[in-house]
C-alpha cells in the first residue's frame, strides 16, 4: 500500500514519452484541456495495462470471451492494481431490466414480501414479473403495450379494393389483402367509413374464425383472422425488422392498464406490509421508498432490511433519490449509469484496488456533487485508489493528489505540468489553475425583450401545470439538480410546441479509423478533387480508402496481428509508415504538399493553405469551437469526449437546412470541456446569438449560468420533489433566491 504506481515512458496518441507518479490509497484527479491527453493516459495506458494483464490469468477460451485490449506504449508501468473502470457508457439492457433488478433492490424486496406480507401468496419468485406466475398476464411482466393507431392504419376514406389498409403485404397488390377481400365477409368496394361497428370489429379485432361464404381463392385450409391480431402474430411478437418504421407510424407505447406499468398481477399486489405491496414500492421514489422500509419493525426481516436500506442509501448518496426502482434501465442518461455503477462498488470488500471514473460531474448540480465526493472518500478510505478524469472545479477541490496534463491540447499537449495538491496547484501557472484563480464575474443587465416563447400550464412526468417564457434572441439557461424537470420541461414539452426546435445532445457521433475531419464535414472531396484536377488523375487516388490506399495495410497506416489469446498486436505499416497512402498518391503535390502532408496540418494551418471557399467555411467553424489545433487528418476514434461534443455543434452549424433555424436547444455543452474552454464556448454562443439565434441550455455549469441573459431554474430537488418553476429571471436575481439550490452555489461561486 505504500508504493506509488509508477508510469514510465507512455507515449500512447500525444504522450511526450511520460514519467508519472500516482500515489496509492489517495483521490487522484487527473485535469487538463480536453485532447491534452488525460484519456490517454488513464483509460489507454493505465487501465488497459491492467485490464489486459488481469485477463492473461484466465484460460485462453475464457479470454476469447473478454473485451480484448493492446499492450500500450509504455516502457514499464510499476505496482500496478487491478482496476475498476467505471465509466459514462448506458446500462442498456432489455425491456425486463429495470434500475430495481440492475442493483438487485428488486430482488431485496421479493425476499421481504415473502417473509412478511399479507396475506402470504409464496415464496420469493412469485413477486417476480419474470415469473409466469407473478407477472401480468397482459403486458406479460413488461409494464406496457403497443397499442395500434387505427388512423395510421386505415383509410377510412378508401375501400379495401382502393388500397385501405395501410401497410406492407396488405396493400393493394399485396398477398395478405387476398384473406380479406377474399373472405366474402366484406363488399369490398365499400368505404372502410361507411361500416357497421360489427363490420369493422371483424376486419380488425377478429381472434380467428371460418369464413362460410369465401370464394374460391381463400385458401381452404386458413383461419381468417382481424389485421389487427395478423400484424401482431407475423410481424410484431417475431420482431421482424423488415417492418420496423411501418410499426413505429401504425403503434405507439401505453402504460399497461391492467398492472399500471407494475408488471405484477393482482395476486401480487393484493400481499401487502403496512398497506404497501411490492407495486407500490417500485414506483415510489427512492427518498420515499427508504421512509416506508425504516417504518417496518419487524425482527425476522432486520438483516433483509439493513441490506436494502444500504443498497437504497447508497443511491440517494450519489444523487438519485429522485429515481424509482421500476425505471427501466434503457431511459437512464450516461451520466445516471455511471452514478448506479459506482454503487454497486460501495459495500465491497475489495481492499488496494485501483478505481477509475470517467468525468462522474457530467450531469450533476454542483448540490449533487457533495453527495459523490463522500462516496470517493469511502472508497479511498477501504484502501483503495482512486483515479479521476475530470474538469469540474468542485471535482479538483476533492483530489489528495492533482496531475494535470498539457500545457495545451493536440500536438501541444501530452506533457505532465503539474503535480501535487490543490494549495499548491493554484500557485502554478497552469491553464487549470489560472481557470480556478480567475475572478468570477455574473451578467448583470437586464435586458428589456420584446417578445418571448411561452408554455403556459403544461405537464409532463414530474413537471405539473407549470408556465415558463423564453426570451427571443436571447441566451437562455435552464437550470437545476439531477432529475428536477429540465430535460422534461425543454427536450419534451418546449419541442413538442416548437418542433422546430433544433437539438444539440449528447448522443456519440459514429466514429471511425476510416473518418476524419474533413469526411466527417463533408469537404474531404473537394479536397481530393483539387488533386485531381492538377493531376488529371482518378479523385480516387486521394482517398485511403479508394485506389490510393497503400497495398500492404489497405490505408489503415498499420498493421493487427491476431496473437489469439495473446491479444492483437498493432505495428506501423513497414510499406507506407503510417502515412495510408501508396507511392502514386503521395507523389502528387499542391503548393508543394502532398495529400499525407496536407492532412497533417492543423485546422488553423489548413485555413491558411487551403483556398477551397467550401472547405474554409468548415474549418471556420471548427474555429469557432475551439478545435483549431487538431490535425485535418486525424482519426475520429482518436478525439477525446469534449472535442467530439464541439465537433457536432460545428457540423450542425454548417448544416444549410439549419440557415433558417431560429431555435437551438444545447444540452449540457460543457460536457468535457475544460473550464478554460468555457470561454470560447460563450463566445460561439453569442456568435450565434447576433445573428438572430434564440439559444436555450441546458446546464449545471456555473460559469454558464451566471453569463445567461434569462435564466429558468427547476426544482426544489429531483424526481416528485423537483418538476417546479423556482425562478426566471434575470442572473442577478437568482442569487437572491433562497429557496433555489443554484442560487446558493452561484453566490458561493461569486465569493470565490
Amino acid at each position: 500500500m505504500t508504493d506509488d504506481i509508477l508510469i514510465e515512458g507512455a507515449k500512447n496518441n500525444n504522450l511526450k514519452n511520460v514519467h508519472v507518479s500516482l500515489p496509492k490509497g489517495k483521490i487522484i484527479v487527473v485535469a487538463g484541456l480536453s485532447g491534452s491527453g488525460k484519456s490517454t493516459l488513464v483509460f489507454d495506458t493505465l487501465a488497459a495495462e491492467s485490464q489486459r494483464l488481469l485477463n492473461e490469468n484466465y484460460s485462453s477460451y475464457i479470454q476469447q470471451l473478454l473485451p480484448h485490449y493492446e499492450a500500450p506504449n509504455v516502457d514499464r508501468i510499476i505496482n500496478l492494481p487491478v482496476s475498476i473502470i467505471i465509466d459514462q457508457k448506458k446500462i442498456g439492457g432489455n425491456v425486463r431490466s429495470t434500475v430495481g433488478t440492475i442493483t438487485e433492490i428488486y430482488t431485496g424486496l421479493r425476499l421481504l414480501f415473502s417473509r412478511i406480507g399479507e396475506p402470504f401468496i409464496g415464496y420469493s419468485m412469485i413477486y417476480s414479473f419474470n415469473n409466469p406466475q407473478g407477472m401480468c398476464k397482459r403486458c406479460e411482466g413488461i409494464g406496457e403495450i403497443n397499442e395500434f393507431d387505427i388512423d395510421a392504419l386505415i383509410d377510412f376514406d378508401k375501400s379495401l379494393n382502393e388500397g385501405a389498409i395501410q401497410f406492407p403485404t396488405f396493400q393493394l397488390g399485396g398477398w395478405r389483402l387476398t384473406r380479406y377481400t377474399e373472405s366474402g365477409y366484406f363488399d369490398n368496394d365499400k368505404k372502410i367509413k361507411d361500416y357497421s361497428n360489427d363490420e369493422l370489429n371483424k376486419l380488425l379485432y377478429d381472434e380467428g374464425s371460418k369464413p362460410k361464404n369465401a370464394s374460391a381463392k381463400f385458401p381452404k385450409t386458413a383461419t381468417y383472422v382481424g389485421v389487427i391480431d395478423r400484424i401482431r402474430k407475423t410481424i410484431l411478437e417475431k420482431g421482424s425488422k423488415n417492418y420496423r418504421l411501418d410499426l413505429e407510424r401504425v403503434i405507439h407505447t401505453i402504460e399497461c392498464p391492467s398492472c399500471k406499468g407494475t408488471r405484477v398481477n393482482e395476486i401480487v399486489r393484493s400481499s401487502k406490509i403496512n398497506g404497501k405491496s411490492i407495486a407500490d414500492c417500485v414506483q415510489m421514489p427512492i427518498e420515499e421508498l427508504i421512509d416506508f422500509l425504516k417504518g417496518i419493525q419487524n425482527s425476522n426481516v432486520k438483516i433483509v432490511l439493513s441490506d436494502l436500506l444500504n443498497r437504497l442509501e447508497s443511491m440517494l448518496s450519489v444523487g438519485l433519490g429522485y429515481l424509482n426502482i421500476g425505471r427501466k434501465t434503457s431511459t437512464l442518461s450516461g451520466g445516471e449509469s455511471q452514478r448506479i455503477k459506482m454503487t454497486k462498488h460501495l459495500n465491497s470488500a475489495l481492499s488496494d484496488v485501483l478505481y477509475i471514473f470517467d468525468e462522474p460531474s457530467v450531469g450533476l448540480h454542483p448540490e449533487d456533487l457533495k453527495g459523490i465526493g463522500d462516496i470517493f472518500k469511502r472508497i479511498r478510505d477501504k484502501g483503495n485508489t482512486v483515479v479521476l478524469v475530470d474538469h469540474d472545479p468542485d471535482i479538483i477541490k476533492m483530489a489528495d493528489h492533482i496531475i494535470e496534463i498539457g500545457p495545451f491540447a493536440g500536438s501541444k499537449g501530452g506533457d505532465i505540468v503539474f503535480e501535487g495538491n490543490y494549495k499548491d496547484l493554484l500557485k502554478s501557472n497552469t491553464l487549470t489553475a489560472k481557470a480556478l484563480m480567475r475572478p468570477y464575474t455574473i451578467n448583470k443587465a437586464k435586458q428589456q425583450f420584446q417578445e418571448y416563447y411561452r408554455l403556459e400550464n403544461v405537464s409532463a412526468f414530474n413537471v405539473k401545470h407549470q408556465s415558463v417564457k423564453i426570451p427571443k434572441n436571447a441566451l437562455t439557461v435552464v437550470s437545476g439538480v439531477a432529475g428536477s424537470g429540465k430535460s422534461t420541461l425543454i427536450r419534451n414539452l418546449f419541442v413538442k410546441h416548437h418542433p422546430e426546435s433544433v437539438v444539440f445532445d449528447q448522443s456519440p457521433i459514429h466514429k471511425s479509423n476510416r473518418s476524419n475531419l474533413l469526411t466527417y464535414l463533408g469537404v474531404f472531396d473537394k479536397v481530393r478533387q483539387k488533386y485531381s484536377n492538377i493531376s488529371d488523375e482518378d479523385v480516387s487516388l486521394f482517398s485511403f480508402n479508394g485506389k490510393g490506399a497503400c497495398p500492404e495495410c489497405k490505408g489503415k497506416g498499420y498493421i493487427k496481428y491476431d496473437l489469439a489469446y495473446m491479444g492483437d498486436v498493432t505495428q506501423e505499416c513497414e510499406i507506407c509508415h503510417g502515412k495510408r497512402y501508396n507511392d502514386e498518391a503521395l507523389s502528387i503535390y499542391w503548393k508543394g504538399r502532398n495529400i499525407f502532408e496536407l492532412l497533417q496540418l492543423t485546422v488553423v494551418e489548413g485555413l491558411k493553405f487551403i483556398d477551397i471557399p467550401d472547405v474554409q467555411v468548415a474549418l471556420n467553424s471548427l474555429i469557432d469551437a475551439n478545435l483549431g489545433y487538431i490535425k485535418l487528418g486525424q482519426s475520429l476514434d482518436t478525439l477525446s469526449g469534449g472535442e467530439t461534443q464541439r465537433l457536432k455543434i460545428a457540423t450542425k452549424l454548417l448544416d444549410v437546412h439549419l440557415e433558417n433555424a431560429e431555435i437551438f436547444i444545447l444540452d449540457e455543452p460543457s460536457t468535457g470541456l475544460h473550464e478554460a474552454d468555457i470561454k470560447y464556448l460563450l463566445s460561439l454562443l453569442n456568435k450565434l446569438k447576433k445573428i438572430g439565434k434564440t439559444l436555450i441550455v441546458l446546464e449545471h455549469n456555473l460559469t454558464i449560468i451566471s453569463q445567461a441573459d434569462w435564466i429558468i431554474d427547476m426544482g426544489p430537488k429531483g424526481g416528485n420533489y423537483g418538476g417546479k418553476v423556482l425562478f426566471e429571471g434575470y442572473p442577478s436575481d437568482l442569487i437572491k433566491q433562497n429557496n433555489s439550490f443554484t442560487g446558493t452555489h452561484l453566490r458561493k461561486y461569486l465569493d470565490e
